[in-house]
């Protein structure tokens, strides 16, 4: 999203866009990350530091009772606001924490059909490491690595002594 939008998207969903709020929403709804209040109030403050905590707060509230946000809580005692409104799902890294977006057709579930119960939504919350896959590249040889070849009329003998005589100058 532009941040030229969010007037209008934040009055189309009925909130006055004051300074204020503006500057919490220029964060908040154009990140790809999952913030909770407390990075929300510290990025925000960072460029308008007369916010208050409770305007950034108040002002998170407002978006999510609006339909403008999302609030999620995927850890327990941990709560996250997410601007992605489409369904999907989320993977937290264990090693960083960092949570991340997986699309919703990523990840089959069947129907929910729990008897007494009516399902209003649903997402999985997928946790474990993000595997570093290696690269396949030629490992380019230090400086001091570096491997001369003999010439081709050197005899074996010639070589071990250049061998020897380039690990003596390397001590050195």
């Amino acid at each position: 999203m532009n941040e030229n939008d969010l007037p209008s998207r934040l009055r189309a969903a009925g909130v006055r866009p004051s300074a204020q709020r503006m500057a919490v929403a220029e964060y908040v709804l154009t990140t790809d990350e999952h913030p909770s209040a407390e990075q929300v109030l510290t990025r925000v403050t960072k460029r308008w530091p007369y916010l208050s905590r409770a305007t950034v707060y108040n002002t998170l509230n407002l978006f999510v009772r609006e339909g403008l946000l999302r609030q999620l809580v995927l850890a327990e005692g941990n709560v996250v606001f997410d601007p992605k409104l489409e369904r999907h799902h989320h993977f937290i890294d264990d090693a960083t924490g960092r949570i991340e977006d997986v699309h919703w057709d990523a990840v089959k579930v069947g129907d929910a059909q729990l008897d007494g119960y009516s399902v209003r939504e649903y997402m999985v919350v997928l946790r474990g490491r993000k595997v570093r896959r290696p690269t396949v590249t030629a490992k380019q040889p230090t400086a001091k690595q570096t491997v001369k070849s003999p010439p081709p009329s050197a005899s074996a003998s010639s070589v071990r002594r250049e061998t020897k005589k380039s690990k003596e100058q390397g001590r050195t």
